[in-house]
């Protein structure tokens, strides 16, 4: 079951809001993938085993509710199933190690692309899974025990494989 709890007003201000909101939107909020019906069910799956707690902060999703995305801690930490292929994921330069702010990695069997965004959120998309999943950490913490804490349920949930 998925548990809600208020969110701050000022939350929203840091997150990228979807075209269309207006004043009234006030919790975190993240905008939902549109991935194909095979991933959309492995996101369901994930949804249904993700924990309650990461890193230390409530599970606490946001807007609008999807089992497509969670979060935790508000804005903090927030997982979205079924994203495309990052650009950087291609990118020969990641892969050779040439590009400072996205590394490839590896935390508890899954692998992640790790990007340090502009803004100083870090942003994980794994790779080798049959759906892409990513999590955005904003709030400086180190993010280690972040994907020390989804490893198992994304280990669970999506088969490693190419993701469509």
């Amino acid at each position: 079951m998925r548990h809600r709890r208020a969110v701050l007003p000022a939350l929203a201000l840091l997150l990228v809001t979807t075209a269309g909101c207006s004043s009234a939107d006030d919790g975190a909020s993240a905008a939902v993938p549109s991935p194909d019906a095979k991933v959309a069910q492995l996101c369901r799956t994930l949804d249904e085993v993700l924990p309650a707690e990461v890193d230390g902060e409530n599970r606490d999703d946001p807007e609008p509710a999807s089992a497509l995305t969670a979060g935790w801690g508000g804005e903090a930490i927030i997982l979205r199933c079924g994203v495309g292929q990052p650009p950087k994921m291609a990118d020969p330069k990641v892969a050779g190690g040439n590009d400072p702010k996205a590394i490839a990695g590896g935390v508890d069997g899954v692998d992640w692309l790790m990007e340090e965004q502009d803004d100083g959120t870090h942003r994980f998309t794994t790779a080798n899974r049959e759906a892409y999943v990513e999590v955005r950490v904003s709030d400086g913490r180190d993010s280690t025990g972040v994907l020390v804490d989804l490893a198992p349920a994304v280990r669970e949930a999506v088969p490693e494989g190419i993701a469509s």
